[in-house]
């Protein structure tokens, strides 16, 4: 991307107005000025043309340099980004690739003159897959190194971690992962879908597209699946499936064993019902788990997988010919066909390498990065306060050709796609929704149904519609 700040360099309006100020003699101006002061009345379109237009060129590179010099003066240090990524561990597979999405955003922002006029300079720690660390690093982030905003966090088990840190130490945190929901904090933007922009969408596909009759709900052991499943329980029972046919398995990170469950999941289907299973495992133990249905001889016709951790990333490493058709929802996908789209991934394949692919939460950090640059830019500054209150109704183009929108309740309005496996290691998206707006408390528990989240007119990311009390204003670790 060109450095529009060069641009400006070698078009320097400063030379225009120097050359048109030495083809005027001193005595011209000082009458011209004297004139003007005398008669306060006359207006500068009083004046003779090249008086007038020098008058005015000089007016400008005054103002410019007034600017640039207060510019100067606010940048005698980079704005600092904080990148809160694993960059080795369990999650690495998965986080390593947002920690280059995020280098490639502030190369590219840079490259278009900053944000206020300042540098930005990532600041990247590596709290390598383990949780505590997480805290530790977000909080070396903000009180070692004084970032301005904090992109990081996959898992929701690190995110909780984080949580208490950036709400005592008021830092901002754009969170880029489908999570669970059940939660709004007040210096948290949660750029992933929430529950109702991925796992319901799903859920419903299976149902009325594949006539699933079965389910077997497959995570990984920490908050984010038991939560999502808890609410797909609830789901499926209000939709008729009994908790018989309703199967859920919880496995530590790095699964590498799957045989006994995979067996577990074939048997369900003996009484000749259609079964499905929902995957929210995460992490390099989806390597093992797609291994072991390629190893059983399980196609998608025999049971569909749908998964929510799963992208193009994770399947790069993987011989997906027997993998075709298995599904993924998201909300964005390489194979989306838009403008934007094409541009996004011509961008990371100069900087990242010909082989490397994009991916949903890189989408993600795209959108949050973009509106953070915007609405530090329309509050005139970085700080946390500001920031936030010039986030509420930020709107930025998507990836797959419409628009995402930052809510009162800290969460994106963002479409649901759903796609099938390729043996390229693609999706071919099958199924794609308008935006659909995130809900932070979803309307399947009883008692998250009452709450509701709105920082911007309510204050609160926990107000029961029923006491309209708010409950709470810190999140629940």
């Amino acid at each position: 991307m060109p450095n529009e700040g060069a641009i400006l360099v070698d078009n320097d309006p400063r030379k225009a107005a120097t050359k048109e100020l030495r083809s005027l003699s001193n005595i011209q101006i000082d009458s011209c000025l004297a004139s003007m002061e005398r008669d306060r009345s006359r207006t500068i379109g009083d004046y003779p043309l090249t008086i007038r237009n020098t008058l005015l060129t000089s007016l400008s590179v005054l103002t410019l340099s007034v600017v640039a010099g207060a510019a100067a003066a606010e940048c005698a240090a980079p704005i600092k980004v904080g990148v809160l990524h694993s960059l080795s561990g369990t999650m690495a597979i998965s986080e390593t690739t947002l920690k280059d999405t995020m280098l490639m955003l502030i190369d590219q922002q840079n490259a278009a003159g900053g944000v206020l006029g300042c540098e930005l300079e990532a600041v990247v720690v590596d709290p390598a897959s383990n949780w505590p660390l997480f805290a530790e690093k977000a909080r070396e982030l903000l009180t070692v190194h004084d970032v301005d905003v904090i992109f990081g966090n996959w898992t929701s088990v690190s995110r909780k971690s984080v949580l208490p840190v950036i709400e005592e130490l008021n830092g901002l945190l754009f969170y880029p992962v489908q999570y669970e929901g059940e939660e709004s904090s007040k210096n948290v933007f949660y750029t992933g879908a929430a529950p109702n922009q991925q796992a319901i969408p799903a859920v419903n596909y299976f149902l009325e597209e594949l006539g699933v009759e079965k389910f077997a709900l497959l995570g990984t052991d920490y908050v984010y699946p038991r939560t999502t499943n808890n609410i797909l329980e609830q789901y499926l029972k209000d939709n008729g499936i009994s908790a018989d046919d309703i199967f859920v398995n919880y496995t530590p990170f790095g699964q590498s064993d799957w045989a006994t469950i995979v067996a577990d999941v074939v048997a369900l289907g003996e009484d000749g019902k259609q079964v499905g299973v929902i995957s929210t495992i995460n992490g390099d133990a989806n390597i093992g788990f797609y291994k072991e249905l390629a190893a059983a001889g399980i196609s998608a016709d025999d049971i569909p997988v749908v998964a929510f951790s799963v992208g193009e990333e994770e399947l790069s490493g993987l011989d997906t010919s027997n993998l075709v058709g298995q599904l993924a929802a998201w909300n964005y996908f390489q194979s989306a066909e838009s403008d934007a789209n094409t541009d996004f991934i011509a961008a990371w394949k100069a900087f990242a390498g010909e082989e490397r692919v994009t991916n949903d939460p890189m989408e993600a950090h795209y959108i949050g990065f973009n509106m953070w640059v915007n609405a530090a830019t329309a509050a005139g500054s970085t700080d946390v306060d500001a920031v936030r209150s010039a986030m509420y109704g930020q709107e930025f183009p998507n990836l797959t050709g419409g628009t995402a929108v930052m809510l009162p309740n800290h969460h994106l309005a963002k479409p649901v796609l759903i796609g099938e496996i390729t043996a390229e290691g693609q999706f071919d998206i099958v199924s794609q929704t308008t935006e659909v707006p995130g809900d932070a408390w979803t309307d399947f528990l009883p008692a998250s149904a009452v709450l509701k989240s709105d920082w911007k007119e309510l204050g609160c990311g926990m107000y029961n519609t029923e006491t309209e009390t708010c409950v709470q204003l810190t999140s629940n670790y």
